[in-house]
């Protein structure tokens, strides 16, 4: 068993050196792709997004390179106008409908479009506007920025005589300063409703193709796996040394940990096929959220099942189980319609208002789970300090404080989180928006530490899993380990409540009818 642990230990430290490795040298937004998609009326004109990410400012300008440069680049865009538009104009014509490629960043977003006298602001120059702004009537409005006259960037792509389509050239536009930047197509002429575009913009960030947003993640998740690599050996050495006295509650953490390991990595290989591809193949990230849905139910309905004394004060959940089963099953589906719809096929850095509508199912089930784990835990208390177990209570009394540190962190932190999206509604803060995301990673993982550290296997697991409570026999041994170094004080203790005889301690059937009630 020795050797089997020194050889899980030198594959655990090459898996950390490898991960370390891909982490320092693996480089950061993404393919969009449009399919006959329609332009949309909006105010006084016709409008199609092409996209919002962030771009980090290009490290070199040398276009031959192959990184080092943040650019948005045009491909294949060609556009359709309507039958009736094309046949208003003879063959003979030239320039028969103007449709205008806008570059602009977030900070830059008033420099587009103007407001006559006060009144509604409007995209496209009309005649007062022409007057008071100086823009060419039938055009987007457009102003300097006020740091740099080349921007926002207008790029005119013009109909031909009476034909239906138009190409627009391939280009590319450098980025030269970090920002959040929005792309729309725009078409001010009223006879172009209708039009229709194809092709695709190509986004990249000086070290690839992730979304600023994104792209801080795929390190994040290599240092997560490497926490679960380190957790994992932790608890499998113990968990393999005395496999013999293993409980069945500790089988549903090495699950959680093992379904946790492989969340990490998947997530990982996610983004770094991401960042290097452009694309976001759908059945990969599918994956990838469902592994993860399945381990946030099995870590909630862990945490539940140790509320409520499973394994250690009650042998099964009883009628409960059903119950929690249902729970369970209502819960996955929840967190996997919310994560599809968040992160399957998602390559802009701006969140859809789906994800405000399906959040609150989530929410809901995660509120009325912390309420049972709760009332659970107190009544788990309640049966110790009556039977006056006092090592299990002392084990209990510590879950119970690090779960309400977690619940504190989780209602600071959803209260930060709000704030902050509240404030940034133009997404103008993208580059520490990771850390939302990451932070409920972290405060997961950590839980897990706990859990891990209270039921860590032992050999004397199985002598503290349910038995009769009268009669129950500790020795100094068990408690000690049970207890991670209690104080004598507590043992001499549980050394009286023996030669006591355990006095009001309720028989089985007492605890068994308090199961039927519950």
């Amino acid at each position: 068993m020795d050797s089997a642990f020194q050889f899980a230990i030198k594959n655990v430290g090459v898996l950390i050196f490898l991960l370390l490795s891909i982490a320092l040298t693996t480089t950061n937004a993404s393919i969009h792709t449009y399919q006959n998609q329609l332009f949309n009326e909006v105010g006084n004109a016709y409008l199609l997004p092409g996209g919002s990410e962030g771009l980090a400012a290009s490290l070199s300008f040398d276009n031959s390179a192959a990184d080092g440069r943040s650019f948005i680049r045009f491909e294949n865009i060609t556009f359709w106008r309507t039958r009736d538009a094309a046949d208003e104009h003879s063959e003979m014509e030239h320039s028969t409908g103007l449709i205008q490629a806008v570059i602009f960043e977030a900070a830059d977003r008033n420099n587009i479009g103007g407001s006559a006298y006060g009144g509604q602001r409007s995209i496209c120059c009309t005649p007062d506007l022409a007057k008071l702004e100086g823009c060419k009537q039938g055009e987007v409005i457009r102003r300097p920025s006020a740091t740099d006259i080349n921007w926002p960037v207008v790029l005119n792509i013009q109909f031909g005589g009476n034909y239906l389509s138009t190409s627009m050239d391939n280009a590319e536009v450098p980025i030269t300063k970090t920002g959040m930047y929005n792309l729309f197509f725009i078409a001010c002429d009223p006879k172009l409703g209708g039009t229709v575009m194809s092709g695709k913009t190509v986004w990249k960030n000086p070290d690839g193709y992730l979304p600023g947003r994104m792209a801080p993640l795929m390190k994040f998740y290599v240092y997560m796996s490497i926490a679960y690599l380190i957790l994992s050996a932790i608890w499998f050495s113990q968990y393999m040394r005395f496999w013999k006295d293993v409980l069945q509650l500790q089988h549903c953490i090495t699950v959680v940990i093992g379904l946790g390991l492989f969340e990490m990595i998947l997530w990982y290989l996610d983004y770094a096929n991401f960042n290097n591809t452009g694309m976001r193949p759908v059945v990969i990230t599918t994956w990838v959220v469902t592994v993860g849905a399945i381990r946030k139910t099995l870590s909630r309905l862990l945490i539940l099942s140790v509320s409520m004394g499973y394994g250690v004060v009650r042998p099964t959940l009883g009628g409960l189980t059903s119950k929690v089963l249902l729970l369970g099953a209502t819960y996955f589906l929840a967190s996997e319609v919310l994560n599809i719809t968040e992160y399957v096929g998602t390559i802009n850095d701006v969140s859809g208002r789906a994800r405000l509508f399906l959040v609150l199912p989530d929410a809901f089930l995660d509120a009325f789970l912390i309420l049972w784990i709760f009332t659970s835990l107190s009544k788990t208390l309640e049966q110790l300090q009556a039977k006056r177990i006092s090592v299990k209570l002392d084990l209990y009394r510590k879950f119970s404080n690090a779960l309400a540190v977690a619940v504190i962190a989780s209602v600071a932190w959803i209260t930060y989180e709000v704030y902050f999206k509240a404030t940034d509604p133009f997404n103008e803060r993208w580059q520490s928006a990771w850390i939302i995301t990451a932070f409920w990673d972290i405060l997961s993982f950590a839980l897990l530490c706990v859990i891990c550290y209270l039921w860590a296997p032992s050999h004397s697991s199985q002598r503290y899993a349910y038995s009769e409570d009268v009669g129950e026999e500790f020795d100094d041994e068990e408690a000690q380990s049970l207890t991670r170094g209690q104080s004598n004080g507590d043992v001499s203790l549980v050394k009286q409540e023996r030669k006591n005889g355990n006095a009001g301690v309720p028989d089985q059937e007492d605890e068994s009818e308090e199961d039927k009630r519950e």
